[in-house]
């Protein structure tokens, strides 16, 4: 008998427990990013007892349980006697993949009260993740559910001992007296003291600017982003790093982010395809990809669009000795390279031509895909005309447009412009001003941009169309001067055809760019992860504000430390194949000068482009005025199920504003987000007080609809979209051919050949889709909106509960009425020209790469 057994006979009576948990060596990411991890964690394995769960018995594990209604001589609860893990359950019924059940009983009696947390001691040379621990048939009580998800540590890393409390909620004025101190030392230790260098098992969440995506010491410096008012930034997590030698303000790059440790994959993501799936491209394909171009293995260019079909059909091919020769035995790294014998990279056909291979040369998919497509909520209703520009004249010259009526009325169907802009038929998607500051440095390098405008017209049968493409590039004689620009109509016979089908190229690479650094990274990651950190600063896991924010943190800060280490880092994935390579963070943080917290809510953000109305007789009190907007109608479903959700979750731990008002952790919490995490906009008018609960209500609903539908709309269409390079290029290599030139004469030629030599190049390709075909898949333990980590257990209160389940109800029947609005013919933009339905924004999904559902977080 193990000695956590000893004694248990003849003493007073016992409470039964039941503690789950996960090994390390099942949820170590490590393990499959590097061989070196492979062989250290099989020595671990084979070596020692460690993998054991006898290992996990006698007195290695052990547990106190403290309680919520009697104190000790200083007025904290009072502490049980220690006691130890006692033998495995074979099974349970509750149990997850991977997840292992320990007995465990505590001695009670009348003078210890109701448990309301407990600590736990690891005396263990290797962590695990804590899932759970369940008390059954509490005195005077019941059943308590401790809701962990959390790793633990060999008790010697931390300076006190680690609590869980149990999953009652509490605002701080109602938290049980004996439980009050225990709750202000656990945030104080989450908070840390700002100061050394983080290691991997430490929990504290702090923030720092963006000072650790350049190389300096490497020859590729970048600017530090956030902390000034040229390049403002949201705050991203302290890792402590030192300095680097030629730029004292960034930090040296190394193998190790620091992220706090219940931040990490603590479930099986962590061994998943996805997890890994970002370090395995930037350590292994892209090598693998270099070599074979510049030695020639590959040929540099597609030379027509059936070798681009080729992708999907065939694959490329390596020499089977090539590729041995790079591919380490990473799992990972093989289920990308596919490799079949001589197969090399044979992607899944995306959806946009799974039906239609030529619809993406269609000037109504080119419009669609502006309101339903990867990045739908940029095109804004034209409301003046001419288009002017905000730029400094001085600086760069007259940067209004030179769109004039002409280029417009003869495709007006008889309206003037003024009658088209009165019955709001026309509207822009402008990527010029933020970009023409940028243009003459990112065409000093080998690609060559455009800032672009484009004007839209809302048709009959509720369809867009594009009327015109201008395209400004910069002045040879300087900037001063303004940019040269070329206005362009639609053409569909010769080589004016592919003009245009170019100038429509140029609009899609900058649109790309935008929605990659700006719609999904700025706006969705990057600005979420201050709340991650000020939720864990100063909302205790008992708040209840913790608890409705908190399924929508879910691995946010794991997937930004891995892009800041891979994708949006110097020389990493989205400066080798963007537009705006080394700029891309930089010209982000421009954009983040002119972010507002309060338009990221979908309502405000609508109206804000005049692509809706307010009208209380329309169903969310919106009217649409493109009635057929896939992103908008369906999004606003979602938005007022989630605001709904907030609404009754709210109301019922605060009964009015001012116990609000007088809630010291969520006063604390609001005014660090605002001035530390969001800093550089502390001052700006917009902010919400947070003073009444509709603010609260707002500000949540906001939170969760940003890191849960909007992610989901700009994220899981990206291979759907974009894995066809022809219809979402990422950056030209051109200019447009002007007419008269021999670069127009073999346009006229070889047309197809001139649009791939302009566009994305053959390596860039190969890598762009390697990577959006990861960051499309849904992983295999993902949890979707209406669904919770413990289910049902988050909190004890029967109201709450109820509550969360009518939101499940309530996504179910939105997504049986996205599948019928789908199914109808009527609405021309659900499907459009590559009969594609919008289902991005279907609440549910399963693994892989499904073009829908939508998870709690920003897991990837």
């Amino acid at each position: 008998m193990f000695s956590g057994v000893t004694g248990l006979i003849n003493r007073g009576q016992k409470i039964k427990g039941t503690v789950v948990l996960m090994r390390k060596n099942v949820l170590d990411i490590n393990s499959l990013t590097s061989v070196g991890g492979i062989l250290g964690t099989g020595l671990d394995i084979l070596g020692s007892a460690v993998d054991g769960l006898t290992t996990f018995l006698g007195r290695n594990v052990s547990l106190k349980l403290i309680s919520s209604t009697k104190t000790d001589a200083n007025g904290k609860g009072k502490v049980g006697k220690e006691t130890f893990l006692e033998g495995i359950i074979a099974s349970l019924p509750t149990l997850g993949a991977q997840e292992s059940a320990f007995n465990i009983h505590f001695e009670w009696d009348d003078d210890f009260g109701i448990p309301g947390a407990f600590f736990i001691k690891n005396f263990l040379q290797v962590e695990f993740y804590l899932k759970s621990l369940t008390l059954e048939d509490v005195p005077n009580f019941g059943t308590i559910h401790f809701i962990a998800n959390s790793w633990v540590y060999n008790s010697k890393s931390y300076k006190q001992d680690r609590i869980f409390f149990a999953n009652h909620t509490y605002l701080p004025s109602a938290t049980p007296a004996p439980l009050v101190k225990y709750r202000e030392e656990e945030l104080k230790v989450l908070r840390g003291d700002g100061t050394g260098e983080r290691q991997e098992f430490d929990r504290i969440y702090d923030y720092d600017v963006y000072n650790d995506l350049g190389k300096p010491d490497g020859g590729a410096p970048r600017p530090v982003l956030g902390g000034s008012t040229n390049l403002p930034y949201p705050r991203r997590g302290r890792t402590g790093r030192k300095a680097s030698k030629n730029d004292p303000k960034s930090e040296v790059p190394g193998d190790f982010v620091y992220i706090p440790r219940d931040e990490a994959f603590g479930h099986l993501k962590s061994s998943d395809f996805l997890a890994s799936g970002l370090k395995s491209v930037a350590a292994d394909v892209v090598p693998v990809l270099t070599d074979a171009f510049d030695g020639n293995i590959l040929t540099l260019e597609f030379d027509n669009f059936k070798e681009v079909d080729k992708l999907y059909e065939g694959g490329i091919t390596l020499p089977t000795n090539f590729l041995k020769k790079f591919a380490p035995p990473i799992p990972v790294l093989q289920e990308i390279l596919r490799t079949d014998g001589e197969q090399f990279l044979k992607f899944p056909v995306p959806n946009v031509i799974q039906v239609d291979k030529s619809a993406w040369k269609s000037d109504e998919e080119f419009g669609r895909e502006t309101i339903a497509g990867l990045n739908p909520n940029v095109i804004r209703l034209l409301e003046v005309f001419p288009i002017t520009s905000n730029l400094d004249t001085q600086a760069y010259g007259d940067n209004n447009s030179k769109i004039t009526k002409e280029h417009l009325e003869p495709n007006l169907g008889g309206l003037t412009v003024e009658q088209a802009i009165q019955n709001k038929k026309l509207f822009l998607l402008n990527h010029h001003d933020y970009l023409i500051p940028y243009l003459r440095r990112i065409n000093a390098t080998t690609t060559k941009a455009y800032a672009t405008r484009t004007i839209f017209l809302l048709k009959d049968d509720g369809t867009l169309t594009p009327l015109v493409i201008e395209l400004s590039k910069p002045h040879p004689q300087g900037d001063e001067h303004g940019p040269v620009t070329d206005v362009y109509v639609p053409a569909h016979e010769g080589p004016e055809a592919y003009i245009w089908l170019l100038a429509k190229a140029y609009v899609v690479v900058n649109d790309s760019c935008y929605h990659q650094l700006v719609s999904h990274w700025l706006n969705t990651h990057a600005v979420v992860e201050p709340f991650v950190i000020a939720t864990n600063r100063h909302l205790s896991v008992v708040h209840p504000i913790y608890k409705l924010l908190f399924p929508h943190y879910r691995d946010t800060m794991n997937i930004n430390s891995l892009a800041r280490k891979a994708l949006v880092n110097a020389e990493g994935i989205i400066e080798s194949t963007f537009l705006w390579g080394k700029y891309s963070l930089e010209l982000s943080a421009v954009i983040y000068k002119d972010w507002v917290f309060t338009d990221q809510a979908l309502p405000a953000d609508l109206l804000k482009r005049g692509v809706a109305v307010k009208d209380e007789s329309a169903p969310h009190g919106l009217r649409l005025v493109i009635e057929d907007y896939p992103y908008a109608s369906d999004g606003l479903e979602i938005w007022a199920a989630i605001k709904t959700w907030v609404q009754e979750y709210v109301s019922f731990y605060y009964n009015s504003d001012d116990k609000l008002k007088q809630d010291p952790e969520l006063q604390a919490w609001w005014k660090e987000l605002v001035e530390v995490g969001h800093g550089d906009l502390k001052d700006k008018s917009w902010w919400p007080k947070l003073q009444t609960r509709e603010e609260l209500v707002e500000i949540s609903t906001t939170l969760i609809w940003t890191a849960s539908a909007l992610h989901a709309a700009v994220n899981f269409g990206q291979y759907p979209y974009g894995g066809y390079i022809l219809n979402r290029p990422t950056l030209t290599r051109k200019f447009i051919p002007e007419k008269g030139s021999p670069e127009y004469d073999q346009l006229s030629k070889n047309p197809e050949k001139v649009f791939l030599s302009t566009i994305t190049g053959k390596k860039e390709t190969l890598i762009d889709l390697t990577v959006i075909e990861i960051l499309s898949k849904h992983a295999s333990d993902e949890l979707y909106l209406g669904q919770r980590d413990g289910g049902d257990k988050f909190t004890s209160d029967a109201e709450a509960v109820q509550a969360f389940q009518r939101f499940g109800k309530k996504l179910a029947d939105i997504e049986k009425k996205l599948v019928l609005r789908n199914a109808d013919e009527n609405l021309k933009n659900r499907t459009g020209p590559a009969k594609l339905p919008y289902t991005l924004l279907y609440p549910s999904s399963e693994e892989g790469l499904t073009f829908r559902g939508i998870p709690n977080s920003i897991s990837i």
